[in-house]
């Protein structure tokens, strides 16, 4: 399936899809283009960030790849509206499910290589998997 932002900010379908995967061209209050597809168990997260729900719905990981890179407000508050750096990723794998940096020993600040957990400390943390393409 195929996802995009109207006019206010509610995402809506533009295309069908029948593989369980949906993509978004752009996510609008970033800057630049930031493309990603995502599962279905994904996008129950997804959903959850977007709703400002407590935590994640999803009862398995979610997968999500955003092989331009992307742009986010912040790395370490899911909710954050405002910035004066976005946190800029080169090409990359999420894996949606809770991680706990204490016990994983996983970094809990950006890089440009390997991996890392997003939004630490959160229900709404989860891995980062840097690639080069």
């Amino acid at each position: 399936a195929v996802m995009a932002a109207d006019a206010s900010g509610k995402m809506v379908q533009i295309r069908a899809g029948t593989n369980g995967w949906t993509c978004i061209p752009d996510e609008p209050s970033t800057p630049g283009l930031d493309p990603m597809c995502i599962d279905k168990n994904g996008m129950e997260w997804v959903s959850a960030l977007i709703a400002k729900a407590p935590k994640p719905k999803n009862t398995a990981p979610g997968l999500i790849y955003m092989l331009e890179g992307g742009s986010d407000i912040s790395a370490t508050d899911p909710f954050a509206t405002k910035t004066d750096h976005y946190v800029s990723s080169p090409a990359h794998y999420m894996i949606m499910w809770p991680y706990d940096a204490k016990s994983t020993g996983f970094a809990t600040t950006p890089k440009k290589t390997g991996t890392w957990i997003m939004w630490a400390g959160t229900p709404y943390a989860h891995l980062m998997v840097n690639q080069t393409p």
